[in-house]
């Protein structure tokens, strides 16, 4: 697929974001004050940020992929133990699980939602496994609650995977606050974004919250002094802190902005071949906006031709991933696999205007009404 002509919309926008809030006063704030790892910066948006997701505890750490893996040492899961995760998330949550030599345990997703089947999980927790990860995918709250009652029930942790989902509330709890610990990345493009790679883990469970803090710094309890197995160095920096504290007070706002580009979408597009997730309310923050549509190649040149860029979250299911196949061989997802041929995402960002909007839908008008001739 060639590059997208000039004057495109793009998948999304740094320079709209960066618009709403000066981040060089927000880095100049650091370099003044010389202090740069773990400072009042870190401090201060661990707080903010545990009182906007509604729990006791934040821990910023360097990445979201760092997030899931501290968040399962801290739950104890270990080599060979077997993790439930979904296989249409982009592979983070898989990384995270190879990462510490545990198994992932795939189980399929909704059909409507494409996040993890509670259904699904049911059977799964039948043999045990060890933790779930799982994904508010594109900034929908998954089936939370059943899985968290099912797996509380059984014994078994759950991580949530909120990197998309920033600010998504059901019934008054926002993502995070469900399971045992709720994971965060900060990278540019998310909701909440900063200006590099950031993470963060939440929680209500103070001692857990200590473990954590432990492990993104090597495992020291004091200074020098390893007393937990499996410590890393991955700390949030006070950088991408500051520039998070500065945006955290946007974050309703943008969150807002998304939903309403990603309704006005379903209205101007419902009637046309393609499948739309379902409605945006509180339980969706619109990280993405994903239909599912035959042909994608054609349909993604044809918006290309258009101005319009798209991506595709994500193409290429987790057990079919080249480098780890030969260990799936025996699975079949098809729900999943479904989806991982069909999925393709519209620009859906902050700063978006009423006329891009509009183009994005009349180019897909025309590109179903030029394939009905």
């Amino acid at each position: 697929m060639t590059g997208v002509v000039a004057g495109a919309i793009p998948m999304y926008s740094a320079e709209r974001v960066d618009a709403a809030v000066d981040v060089v006063r927000s880095i100049a704030r650091v370099v003044d004050s010389h202090r740069y790892v773990l400072g009042p910066e870190v401090a201060a948006f661990e707080s903010a940020f545990a009182d906007y997701c509604g729990v006791a505890q934040c821990v910023g750490v360097a990445n979201g992929t760092d997030a899931l893996e501290i968040a399962l040492r801290a739950v104890d899961v270990g080599p060979s133990d077997r993790v439930v995760v979904v296989a249409n998330a982009g592979f983070y949550g898989s990384t995270a699980i190879h990462g510490i030599g545990a198994l992932p345990h795939y189980v399929e997703i909704d059909r409507d939602t494409l996040t993890m089947s509670a259904a699904a999980l049911e059977e799964a927790l039948a043999s045990r496994p060890s933790a779930v990860v799982v994904t508010h995918l594109y900034g929908r709250l998954a089936a939370i609650e059943p899985i968290v009652a099912a797996a509380t029930g059984a014994g078994i942790p759950v991580i949530e995977d909120c990197a998309q989902a920033h600010g998504a509330a059901r019934s008054g709890a926002r993502a995070g606050s469900f399971g045992t610990l709720g994971c965060f990345s900060f990278y540019p493009t998310k909701n909440l974004p900063a200006v590099g790679d950031g993470g963060a883990l939440v929680t209500s469970d103070s001692a857990l919250a200590e473990r954590i803090r432990r492990l993104r710094q090597y495992g020291w309890g004091a200074k020098y002094q390893v007393e937990t197995k499996g410590g890393r160095n991955s700390r949030l920096d006070e950088v991408q802190a500051a520039v998070l504290n500065d945006r955290l007070p946007w974050l309703e706002t943008w969150n807002e902005e998304r939903r309403s580009i990603a309704q006005r979408y379903v209205r101007g597009l419902a009637g046309m071949p393609v499948d739309l997730p379902p409605s945006f309310g509180s339980d969706s923050v619109a990280h993405l906006f994903v239909l599912g549509v035959d042909d994608r190649n054609v349909f993604r040149d044809d918006l290309r031709e258009a101005g319009v860029a798209t991506d595709v979250h994500y193409p290429v299911a987790d057990h079919l991933q080249p480098a780890y196949a030969t260990e799936q061989a025996h699975l079949s997802l098809p729900v999943t696999e479904r989806a991982c041929r069909r999925v393709v995402s519209l620009p859906c960002y902050p700063g978006m205007s009423d006329a891009q909007i509009g183009t994005v839908i009349d180019a897909i008008g025309r590109r179903f009404a030029k394939a009905e001739k």
